[in-house]
């Protein structure tokens, strides 16, 4: 651990248990991670919630900024899937809500970055992986496998491209998680670094004030960075998990 009057850029991301449960062997304590991801879930409904309650004919800007998030869900998923993706719509919207609001809520001081765990986002990840895989079988049956079988292959290759194929489906979760983890964790640390660079140089006095300058000005900019960074991050699973669901729907090459 750090010493008292160090920055420790990794405490940001520690578990601290809020109230310990266990039932058997198994610890199901309720946990500042825990906490967090129940508040996003009720700050991203009460917005939805209050910003379309009046359904007002001219809309006010949260009920227009609720219906820019639905339109623009709504035509992702069209654009990537056709019109019968829209069934999944539903999924595909609190996933782009959940991850946007809970890594905008990771910006403010002494918050807590749930999709800065592997945990949370590869579960994020096998939801929709399991809901294509689910939803492939239940639609296509055995031509589900169609997915790895792309049209026009030579039969001598067709043995690579197949074990590729399944190697690239595998490796979805993966890659769909770890996206997501890596940047808002090294975003994070990032900030968090330079921002004890300010707190640390600002309590050497006057030369250390201005040597703050520099620091303080790159924490000012990797903010701004890191919120566009949360607004793409929640853009790109979404869009991801649109391009999957259209292998469940059309898995035909």
């Amino acid at each position: 651990m750090a010493a008292p009057d160090k920055v420790d850029p990794i405490h940001q991301f520690h578990i601290n248990k809020i109230v310990d449960f266990h039932v058997g062997g198994l610890d199901l304590s309720f946990t500042n991670s825990s906490l967090f991801m129940v508040v996003t879930v009720v700050v991203a409904s009460a917005f939805l919630y209050f910003a379309t309650s009046s359904r007002a004919v001219v809309p006010s800007r949260l009920q227009s900024m609720a219906e820019m998030s639905y339109e623009f869900v709504a035509n992702m998923l069209r654009d990537a899937a056709g019109k019968q993706g829209l069934q999944f719509f539903p999924l595909v919207f609190s996933l782009f809500m959940f991850v946007l609001v809970a890594n905008l809520l990771g910006l403010f001081p002494y918050f807590f970055t749930v999709t800065s765990h592997i945990i949370v986002t590869f579960f994020l990840a096998m939801v929709v992986i399991l809901t294509v895989v689910l939803y492939g079988f239940y639609k296509h049956g055995l031509h589900f496998f169609n997915l790895f079988v792309p049209s026009g292959v030579p039969a001598i290759l067709l043995p690579l491209v197949v074990g590729i194929e399944v190697i690239s489906f595998l490796s979805r979760p993966i890659s769909l998680s770890v996206r997501l983890f890596a940047n808002m964790l090294a975003g994070h640390i990032t900030l968090k670094v330079f921002a004890g660079f300010v707190v640390s140089l600002s309590a050497m006095g006057g030369v250390g004030i201005a040597g703050a300058i520099l620091p303080f000005g790159m924490t000012v900019a990797i903010t701004a960075l890191e919120v566009l960074v949360a607004l793409l991050q929640a853009y790109v699973f979404a869009v991801l998990t649109c391009m999957y669901l259209n292998d469940a729907l059309h898995p035909g090459h």
